[in-house]
């Protein structure tokens, strides 16, 4: 009871302490830049915890705390206005929010989606932050019983996600989270430093970033069908009922009517926030499949524009930065990147995480506490006053919206090693994840596997190495591991749900058999697609039959287990007679069972002529390479500049006054933001050796030079 009180007391005197007016102007600052670097796709809250924490030296533990924290927990707020109105993720952590907020966008919903995002994101990280206050002392015993066995199980069951993630195709789905799973494993071994499927190249040494992995799946494949289409991303039909006004006051009555949802999900977020190592980018899809597996009617909704979808992303996110600063606060154990670097400030204002935290300086735990709150409702509100003025970009037209966001999307992904890999990374995966969108592949189970990949393979060295088998073959009931059996249960169970109720549906052993037809093969595009994946799962594996055997144990089981679950599915696919087509029978099981739960984004203009898709899709491409390789030559500021005039002139045929305000507006904000104010690299010119000679000894590559006229000493 007296600690009780003291609990209390401590609240009411960091609230005080929070309420000065310094602290609460550096705490409105960091909320500020947290929502800039949340729109900005590829930075987020690591890029600026690591990028303000020089900034607290001078102040006070409690206002560096409030600054901080302000600013880490509303990155994941203003992240929902680029996945909503241009389908690109601002931060991983808002990639589930696409699936319905985009669509809700092109119906010309955008402020509905925004207004319930933002309400849900605040209570949520209301939420997180209350859980923050009443849980450490609760949680310190169950966070001391926690070992790798279970936290390997936590990370497995949000693999079996991929099963309700993967829509009508479990199949393709978990070959999807299988070659997640290895890009993930891409690099040095932890264990034994072998090198994995490098390519002898330096740049996948530490493995591929998922900055860019994620933006190249997510966003270029977005950009690519508004290119094809040609329109803005609202039509002229939709953009005449857009109301972001009234739309907004629909989203908040749309979060009010799905409380239950969002206090579910905002537990899941905290919950999964306070696992260290699991980190933002699960906990939307996590979520997301929570919400499509509970909710009434969401198989047939989901990832059409149903707004549940955006509140299940959305009121969990939040809630995680709560969650991921218990272990911070009570271990010294980082509950995510950007609670590794928060630490470093814990040791600049001689703090020590642990006891002492919960005992001595009791008031700096709750001011973070507050700061949290506060943060969510500063940040919620700020969005709700000018999120009309984003909406409306959802009307411009994609000749002027396309080269902007493109120039956005190449800096944004050039932040996850800060190499020229990353580019190629993102151009890579931009095209395969056009190719799955298009074939009807679901994208969200790679983005899981990759997430995912590094902490199963590492858990799961460090469970065998220190218990054998133990923790999942238990010589006794009193050795059984409870957590671990039951966390295994339901990842099977969810895993195992999806085919059983295909099964069922189509009449059994019996149903299934009849759909197949060996008479009638089919061979199409999708089969080339089919053939490539099998022929890089089968290349993959033959360089892994070279490693030390413990580098491959993983990747074996993970790689195998993909393969015969790909040419399964080839199989289902080459020979089953009931596809959907202008000859499928709407009542048919079989056909029931494709139309349900679509966990993507609609493709756009699917009735265009395939010829006419294909010329505007290389057309792209050719945009993509020539922004490429002109920022090798000339440096990617001018080339920035260069790319906006070309695209709005020849694409778009824009006035010269429009286009050059275009252009100068995105190079002076580029300029201003990353060089002068974040002070991030851009990336040096590669494939010239042209060189200016200033005197016989100084010589200078040229496109360095016209790069630094640009951006100064800085670029």
């Amino acid at each position: 009871m007296d600690y009780l009180m003291l609990m209390g007391v401590s609240a009411v005197d960091a609230l005080v302490i929070i309420s000065n007016p310094m602290r609460l102007a550096f705490l409105f600052g960091g909320v500020v830049i947290g929502l800039i670097l949340g729109v900005i796709p590829g930075l987020g809250g690591l890029v600026g915890m690591a990028l303000l924490l020089p900034f607290t030296f001078d102040m006070d533990k409690f206002a560096a705390f409030a600054f901080l924290l302000g600013m880490g927990s509303v990155t994941t707020t203003s992240d929902t206005i680029p996945a909503v109105l241009f389908g690109v993720p601002g931060t991983t952590g808002s990639a589930a929010t696409v699936l319905d907020g985009h669509p809700l966008a092109r119906q010309g919903q955008a402020g509905r989606a925004f207004g319930a995002a933002y309400t849900a994101s605040m209570i949520g990280g209301v939420f997180g932050a209350l859980l923050l206050a009443v849980s450490i002392p609760i949680l310190r015993p169950v966070m001391l019983y926690l070992g790798s066995p279970e936290l390997l199980s936590f990370s497995v069951f949000g693999l079996s996600m991929v099963a309700v993630l993967s829509g009508s195709s479990p199949m393709r789905g978990i070959a999807a989270a299988c070659l997640g799973l290895l890009i993930a494993m891409i690099g040095s071994d932890p264990q034994t430093g072998t090198l994995r499927w490098t390519l002898d190249s330096l740049y996948l040494w530490d493995g591929l970033p998922l900055v860019p992995v994620t933006i190249g799946l997510f966003a270029l494949p977005e950009l690519a069908d508004m290119a094809i289409v040609r329109t803005s991303i609202a039509s002229d039909s939709e953009a005449a009922k857009m109301d972001t006004r009234s739309g907004q006051w629909q989203g908040v009555r749309d979060t009010f009517e799905n409380w239950w949802l969002v206090i579910r999900v905002a537990w899941l977020g905290a919950a999964l926030g306070a696992i260290p190592g699991l980190g933002a980018a699960i906990v939307d899809w996590v979520a997301y499949g929570h919400a499509a597996r509970t909710e009434k009617g969401a198989e047939e909704t989901f990832g059409k524009g149903d707004i549940r979808g955006v509140l299940a992303s959305e009121g969990s996110n939040n809630a995680k930065e709560g969650g991921a600063l218990v272990p911070t606060i009570a271990f010294g154990v980082p509950g995510s990147a950007s609670m590794a670097i928060l630490l470093g400030a814990f040791l600049i204002h001689g703090l020590i995480p642990g006891p002492d935290m919960l005992t001595k300086n009791l008031d700096v735990t709750y001011s973070m506490v507050w700061s949290v709150a506060i943060a969510n409702l500063l940040g919620a509100g700020l969005c709700f006053m000018f999120s009309d003025q984003f909406a409306k970009l959802a009307l411009l037209r994609y000749s002027i919206i396309m080269p902007l966001i493109l120039c956005v999307v190449f800096v944004g992904a050039f932040q996850g090693s800060r190499q020229w890999g990353d580019i190629y990374t993102l151009l890579t995966f931009g095209t395969v994840g056009w190719i799955m969108k298009r074939l009807g592949w679901p994208r969200p189970p790679v983005i899981l596997g990759v997430v995912l990949g590094d902490i199963v393979e590492r858990y799961m060295f460090i469970s065998v190495e220190r218990y054998g088998t133990e923790w999942i073959f238990p010589t006794s009931l009193a050795n059984a591991r409870w957590v671990v059996l039951a966390m295994f249960a339901l990842s099977i169970y969810g895993l195992l749900r999806p085919l059983i109720k295909e099964f069922r549906m189509v009449g059994g052993a019996g149903g299934m058999l009849k759909a197949l037809q060996p008479s009638k093969p089919q061979f199409d595009v999708q089969t080339l697609f089919y053939v490539a994946f099998i022929g890089l799962f089968g290349y993959m594996m033959y360089e892994a039959s070279t490693w030390n055997h413990d580098a491959r144990i993983i990747p074996n089981i993970v790689g195998y287990f993909g393969l015969g679950i790909l040419i399964l599915s080839l199989v289902n696919y080459t020979f089953k007679s009931l596809e959907l087509g202008a000859g499928a029978d709407p009542d048919d099981p079989a056909v029931k069972v494709k139309r349900s739960l679509h966990l993507d984004l609609a493709v756009r203009g699917a009735d265009m002529p395939k010829k006419l898709i294909a010329i505007r899709a290389i057309g792209y491409l050719v945009w993509l390479l020539a922004y490429l390789l002109s920022s090798a030559l000339i440096g990617m500021i001018p080339s920035l500049f260069l790319f906006v005039i070309a695209y709005m002139k020849i694409e778009g045929n824009e006035s010269w006054k429009l286009t050059l305000a275009c252009a100068f507006g995105i190079t002076i904000f580029s300029i201003v933001l990353f060089d002068k104010l974040l002070s991030l690299p851009w990336p040096q010119v590669e494939f010239v050796d042209l060189y200016i000679v200033w005197d016989e000894n100084v010589q200078q590559p040229i496109g360095n030079w016209i790069d630094s006229l640009f951006a100064g000493p800085g670029g």
